[in-house]
């Protein structure tokens, strides 16, 4: 094994690793938000009923629920906000652990030498370049999806 064939392995596992990391951050944060989801909307139904069945209490009581309520609503949207760029990440990293899948079996095709190769190796070569150009345009895709999010917050 060269040097450089042991530097790409190492760094292959650590970048997989990474991946993996990531995805573990962000499954840990999605069911954060779903627990505080569930909160929020406990909450809200409390608010709610006191809304409906204090009749009688004093105005400032009624708006300072009322306060309360939309702070929740905004507070939820932020969340689903936040559960969206999430996904979009989930989305990636999984375009990405394909992407170098299909990268490692490029490479093995591209490392052979081309005498050697077969009119199925030669297939198969252009259909992976097919598949990765398809997981590029994936990934062009949920940038796009960002950028649109991004500049409609605004």
């Amino acid at each position: 094994y060269p040097t450089w064939k042991r530097t790409l392995t190492r760094r292959a596992r650590e970048a997989q690793m990474k991946r993996f990391c990531k995805a573990q951050a962000i499954q840990r944060r999605l069911e954060e938000i779903e627990v505080t989801f569930r909160e929020l909307e406990q909450q809200g139904i409390k608010l709610e009923k006191l809304l409906r069945d204090e009749e009688g209490s004093p105005a400032d009581q009624k708006t300072q629920w009322m306060n309360q309520l939309l702070y929740l609503v905004q507070k939820k949207n932020s969340l689903m906000s936040e559960e969206s760029d999430l996904m979009i990440a989930v989305q990636e990293l999984k375009l990405e652990e394909q992407q170098w899948q299909l990268d490692q079996k490029l490479r093995s095709y591209m490392n052979k030498e081309e005498s050697l190769k077969t009119p199925e190796d030669r297939v198969a070569e252009q259909e992976i370049l097919v598949q990765l150009l398809e997981v590029v345009n994936k990934h062009n895709v949920l940038i796009h999806i960002q950028e649109e999010k991004r500049l409609s917050e605004l």
